[in-house]
């Protein structure tokens, strides 16, 4: 990006993003306006004005979005789905709690999106089912809320992107910042030039994660189809740490810790530095340096990425991730965070714990406290729909930062410094790390065309 190019972008936009910046700075505003808001105890709509949703993955993280969205007013809750009979039912009870009518259970996606009546799906499964559910989401003419990272690979996340735009479907990423009051006020700051030219940001992620042992094929429990779980990634014996949140360390099924909590960090550092693109230059170290277990991905890392613009002194951006699952310590006095070091000062943010802008010699000039997340992105998802606009975390912000958790993946899997084409999304000269851009897929409904 250009220094002339890089100005016009600063003033104009504000806390832009991708594609879209004006018109998502609107978004964005309106998505945190009181009046927009609605309330678990609003009185109920008419039928005919409410979103029909249906849940696809019925765990921890699913079941917390289900409570938010079968409360406000304007939601029905048609259908849960999970190929665990036992959590499904689980769901619908949830519902049922709250209020709405009893939804469908079903174990296999393809009954929802046959359903037209349904407006739209949140998908809250392992990573590997996220692209595969998303496209034939919006192929069916479902809109989409996807949990993060919104992709379990580089090149699934863009034929989600393509999906999206080709069905002309609503795709909304779980990174929730997004549509944060403190951290858009936050990112409207730096943007414009607050702490000077921002050259490097970081962002961390401390904290402690558990063992999950070694563990050994054994018979699957009551009420789980373990094929259906595992859908188009390749078949393996069932084994009690790959499902729940064990999956998450697996090559197959999820993305590690920097796919899994960093993604929210590392998507606020790449809003906040004004990057959409790729970056060209990722270099990695890191690996097991804690864990004796079955995890297949680091539980130490650190990960940095550059931007060379044009090579020239003040065009280049750096940013760096660090990793430690194993470490109770808070860093900045923030568990997991972000830093923007500009020419003039330095602000440090929690997605959780507001922020602290700072001058030179760490002069505090301004600060805000922490916020609840959550109800604002939630609502910008359906204000979306109806409104007919790209959400705060389109699907198109959200490949490109779940893409620096696949690329610091990669290249701390292959420890070395890769190069990569941002246009092409290839590394470049380099097989090896070329062939993790995507996985192996076993024979199935699922698996994306184009893959």
């Amino acid at each position: 990006m250009s220094d002339s190019h890089r100005r016009d972008f600063l003033k104009h936009a504000g806390i832009g993003v991708v594609g879209a910046a004006a018109a998502n700075l609107a978004g964005s505003l309106r998505a945190n306006e009181p009046k927009e808001e609605k309330k678990a105890d609003d009185k109920p709509t008419d039928a005919a004005s409410k979103t029909v949703m249906a849940w696809i993955g019925c765990g921890g993280q699913a079941t917390n979005l289900l409570k938010v969205f079968a409360a406000q007013s304007d939601v029905a809750i048609a259908y849960v789905c999970d190929p665990e009979a036992p959590r499904a039912a689980a769901a619908a009870q949830t519902v049922e709690s709250l209020g709405g009518k009893t939804p469908q259970i079903v174990a296999d996606m393809r009954r929802v999106f046959d359903d037209k009546s349904v407006d739209a799906v949140c998908i809250a499964t392992p990573d590997h089912w996220h692209a595969p559910a998303t496209i034939l989401a919006c192929e069916a003419g479902k809109h989409v809320y996807v949990e993060k990272p919104c992709s379990h690979n580089i090149r699934e996340g863009r034929l989600m992107v393509e999906a999206a735009r080709r069905n002309k479907r609503v795709v909304q990423t779980g990174t929730q910042s997004r549509s944060s009051p403190p951290i858009i006020e936050a990112m409207k700051l730096v943007r414009e030039g607050a702490i000077g030219e921002i050259l490097v940001a970081k962002a961390w992620n401390s904290q402690r994660r558990g063992d999950i042992g070694h563990g050994s094929p054994g018979p699957q429990p009551d009420g789980l189809d373990f094929d259906l779980w595992l859908g188009p990634a390749p078949v393996v014996p069932f084994q009690a740490n790959r499902i729940h949140y064990g999956w998450h360390w697996w090559f197959d099924f999820g993305t590690g810790d920097m796919g899994n909590d960093g993604v929210h960090e590392i998507d606020v550092a790449r809003w906040g530095l004004g990057m959409e693109e790729h970056p060209s230059v990722i270099s990695a170290v890191g690996g097991k340096y804690y864990f004796d277990d079955d995890q297949q991905f680091p539980d130490t890392q650190y990960v940095s990425f550059e931007w060379p613009g044009d090579g020239k002194v003040g065009h280049r951006r750096q940013f760096i991730f660090e990793q430690r699952i194993w470490s109770p310590y808070r860093q900045e006095s923030l568990e997991n965070g972000c830093a923007f070091y500009g020419t003039e000062g330095m602000l440090v943010l929690g997605k959780n714990d507001g922020w602290k802008l700072y001058g030179p010699r760490n002069k505090l000039i301004q600060q805000a406290e922490r916020s609840g997340m959550g109800l604002p992105h939630y609502r910008d998802f359906l204000e979306a729909i109806r409104e007919d606009r790209k959400p705060n975390a389109d699907i198109e912000i959200g490949h490109l930062s779940a893409s620096l958790c696949h690329l610091g993946n990669i290249a701390t899997r292959l420890g070395r410094r890769l190069q990569f084409d941002s246009a092409q999304e290839k590394f470049v000269g380099d097989d090896e790390a070329n062939a993790l851009i995507s996985r192996k897929y076993r024979d199935h409904w699922a698996v994306p065309k184009g893959v």
